[in-house]
């Protein structure tokens, strides 16, 4: 039995946008009766993904989108339409919150009202709430409380977080780029960093992650010493090598960094 303290982390999906053998990155922060949704991956997969894990939509009111990449906001698109039916049936009670940044909004809000049902889209606003936030913000999520911040990207508009546990403990995510000195504030001393590793270093040469604006899991590593990380836990993976992936991806981050390393597979549940 949960104590009152008790913090666990649901990977839904630990994968990159390419991936066909995982997930796409996604996952779920709960304590107690509060679950917070963190995208949702890109497509339909999502609702495999909750099920397998033992999440019901009716337990998610809130959730929070990082950035409007397919691989991060399609699946957005059937929790709105699941919801929806639900609310629809009398089978949902409450309101369900959506937040990012003003382009995650718009897009998620104009792919709903483009591609799903009149009744569907008529609870946009009546039951389900697209709320904007902006870099630097402080906001109440699913029982957390965020602080959002623009990651910098050179690709594409995103915005990570920093959100104090029940315990007292902070949590960081990152995103799905590498970190940028900018927000050193917001990441020092984090008790968990959630980082991006494309690949292994060792690997850089077959994955090419930093053409692709990556990291890899000794650059982790690397960040997580520089910044007095408590615990490191790597996501947005290539999935040619899920058989030895938390392997070598932790020994790897590990000649950096002396601190815990999570290399979690899709499903898999962390107690922060």
């Amino acid at each position: 039995m949960k104590t009152d303290k008790t913090t666990e982390l649901i990977m839904l999906g630990t994968g990159n946008a390419a991936v066909t053998r995982c997930y796409n990155t996604c996952f779920a922060i709960r304590h107690q009766d509060s679950t917070l949704l963190i995208d949702a991956g890109g497509g339909n997969g999502i609702l495999v993904q909750l099920e397998k894990a033992g999440i019901a939509l009716t337990d998610i009111h809130a959730m929070f989108i990082t950035h409007a990449h397919t691989d991060h906001i399609l699946g957005a698109v059937w929790i709105v339409r699941v919801i929806a039916q639900q609310m629809q049936a009398g089978k949902y009670s409450g309101t369900f919150h959506i937040y990012g940044h003003d382009k995650a909004i718009h897009v998620l809000d104009w792919i709903c009202r483009m591609t799903l049902p009149t009744k569907i889209v008529a609870r946009l606003g009546n039951g389900i709430e697209l709320h904007t936030v902006d870099n630097g913000m402080s906001f109440e999520a699913g029982g957390f409380t965020l602080e959002c911040f623009d990651i910098a990207s050179t690709k594409e508009k995103q915005y990570g977080f920093r959100t104090i546990l029940p315990d007292g403990k902070k949590l960081v995510c990152l995103g799905d780029e590498p970190y940028n000195e900018i927000n050193h504030d917001y990441v020092a001393g984090a008790d968990w960093l959630l980082c991006e590793a494309f690949c292994l270093y060792d690997d850089r040469e077959r994955f090419k992650p930093y053409e692709k604006h990556h990291s890899t899991a000794l650059d982790a590593g690397r960040l997580a010493s520089k910044l007095d990380v408590k615990n490191l836990l790597l996501y947005h993976t290539e999935d040619k090598t899920l058989e030895t992936r938390k392997e070598r991806y932790t020994a790897e981050a590990r000649k950096e960094f002396s601190g815990n390393v999570y290399v979690p597979d899709d499903l898999e549940k962390i107690v922060l």
